[in-house]
């Protein structure tokens, strides 16, 4: 056990000093940006105590240390925390600290949902309200790139194409106007599947466009800035956020 956390450690060129129960932290981007506050609050509640050598994966060294070198306290395997998800139930292990949701528990709320399915669906996983939790979508023009967020926290990034030099996505910030699953264009002539309007309705985000005969336009341009304006994704991106983003939703593009 303790060659292999040895081995966690150099994989991510963290070193520390450990002497009783002092640690010395690392930096924020060592740890993941993990609050450490936030972690003991939470192995508070978990344990109903807390204590510095806490080792819930017995791999000799303890959860607070662990969780300040970027590696899950509740694994003993060598991978960084966002990777592992000891439970199964779709949240990584960082996720479920910052939430404050059962790594060790698939339904923390014992409501008979996944803490992960919960999320997806913009529900908070440690509680049974029915209520929404904040969801907004950034566009990265220069990285042709879509990332959704789900009460503050990136839950998905998808591929896109934006706008042609000629003819540029214009950057700015943008609400969800309207929801069409199948948006006609008439100035192009053709289909526009999961159409989510922006700005003043004159281009939005939407799947990959369909002409009349069939032909799925664009499917060989993902990450590349090739559209009339709008922002494609492709089949399956496009009808996931659909059905995950209400009208007012907030949009980024920069």
């Amino acid at each position: 056990m303790m060659l292999n956390f040895r081995y966690k450690i150099l994989v991510s060129g963290v070193f520390f000093l450990s002497l009783f129960f002092f640690v010395a932290p690392v930096s924020a981007a060592s740890s993941s940006s993990i609050s450490i506050s936030l972690w003991r609050d939470f192995l508070s509640n978990y344990r109903g105590d807390f204590s510095f050598d806490l080792d819930s994966d017995g791999d000799g060294y303890s959860d607070d240390l662990e969780i300040e070198s970027g590696f899950s306290p509740f694994s003993a395997e060598p991978g960084k925390i966002e990777k592992s998800d000891y439970d199964k139930d779709g949240l990584n292990d960082a996720l479920e600290i910052k939430l404050g949701s059962d790594p060790a528990n698939i339904d923390t709320d014992g409501d008979k949902y996944k803490d992960g399915e919960e999320f997806d669906q913009a529900f908070s996983p440690v509680s049974t309200s029915t209520k929404k939790l904040s969801r907004k979508v950034e566009i990265d023009l220069a990285k042709q790139e879509l990332s959704y967020y789900v009460s503050g926290e990136l839950w998905k990034k998808f591929p896109v194409s934006t706008g042609k030099a000629s003819m540029p996505t214009p950057k700015g910030e943008y609400k969800i106007l309207n929801k069409i699953k199948k948006a006609w264009s008439s100035s192009y002539g053709l289909w526009m599947p999961y159409w989510m309007g922006l700005g003043n309705g004159r281009f939005g985000i939407h799947e990959l466009p369909i002409w009349p005969n069939g032909y799925r336009e664009g499917e060989d341009h993902l990450g590349r800035p090739v559209s009339h304006g709008c922002i494609r994704l492709g089949v399956g991106p496009a009808a996931y956020l659909f059905s995950r983003i209400e009208v007012g939703t907030p949009v980024v593009i920069k």
